[in-house]
């Protein structure tokens, strides 16, 4: 029996990915007082936008923190939204630190881009949408980032319908889940910073299960090579355009990496 694989085009909003439901979900709980006093957060690019395109929804203040290499596109896009941008730093953890020391120096509320309870909830919302489209699904397969993204819809998904098997998908050379969960020890590979450039989406270097890793599944991984041929495929096949983080999950179903 074959099976059959649908993709949740989350590249179809308005800043191109599923950030902006977090950050929608996260302003929505704001107090007027945390509103009158502003935000801040750090992002390499799709968190930073669905930041700023809430906050200038609701004409809240946004300040955000990059690094230095984020791609411009990403940077001049976030401008564009209203965003007061500041350069910090060669990587998320560099821009990081520095959105939290603006954070303590202007009381600013800070907008964490996974390890939020009210972030994780938001992205959530798109497992509540796979169960409406999809109702007989089988097995969700996510990419891992910071771990928000898979755990909301690992929450909400087991939550509802218990019997589908969640597997979270990373890059072999950012192994951060199987670092956390104690199946992987996460030392420094030769390939590390080349992958963190492809993909920036999982390029932080920590991060923080919200539940036991069991509950979400397998951690597998894919290297740049499985994910840029993953890229080519949705472009050639599904005439979409993934950044390398959104195209993992596609790279282990294309490679037959998942059983079932």
């Amino acid at each position: 029996m074959r099976g059959r694989i649908h993709f949740k085009l989350e590249n179809l909003h308005r800043t191109g990915s599923f950030k902006e439901r977090g950050a929608a979900n996260k302003f929505a709980l704001l107090t007027p007082d945390e509103r009158k006093r502003g935000v801040v957060a750090a992002s390499a690019g799709n968190h930073a936008q669905g930041v700023a395109i809430n906050a200038q929804r609701l004409g809240i203040q946004a300040t955000i923190v990059m690094p230095e290499t984020a791609p411009l596109s990403k940077v001049q896009a976030t401008r564009k939204l209203g965003a007061h941008i500041v350069l910090s730093g060669n990587n998320y953890d560099d821009a990081y630190a520095e959105a939290r020391r603006l954070q303590q120096e202007r009381g600013l509320i800070f907008i964490h881009a996974f390890d939020d309870d009210a972030i994780i909830a938001g992205q959530g919302t798109a497992a509540l949408e796979i169960l409406e489209q999809v109702p007989d699904v089988d097995v969700l397969v996510a990419s891992i980032g910071g771990g928000g993204w898979l755990g909301g819809m690992a929450l909400a998904m087991k939550s509802l319908k218990p019997s589908v098997r969640v597997v979270g998908v990373e890059s072999s050379h950012l192994p951060k889940m199987r670092a956390a969960s104690g199946r992987w020890r996460a030392d420094r590979d030769p390939e590390r910073d080349h992958a963190r450039r492809r993909n920036r989406g999982q390029a932080c270097r920590r991060t923080d299960p919200p539940a036991d890793p069991q509950v979400c599944g397998r951690a597998r991984r894919r290297g740049r090579r499985e994910v840029a041929n993953a890229i080519l495929a949705l472009i050639e096949r599904e005439k979409t355009v993934a950044e390398g983080a959104g195209a993992a999950s596609a790279a282990a179903l294309l490679q037959h990496k998942i059983k079932g």
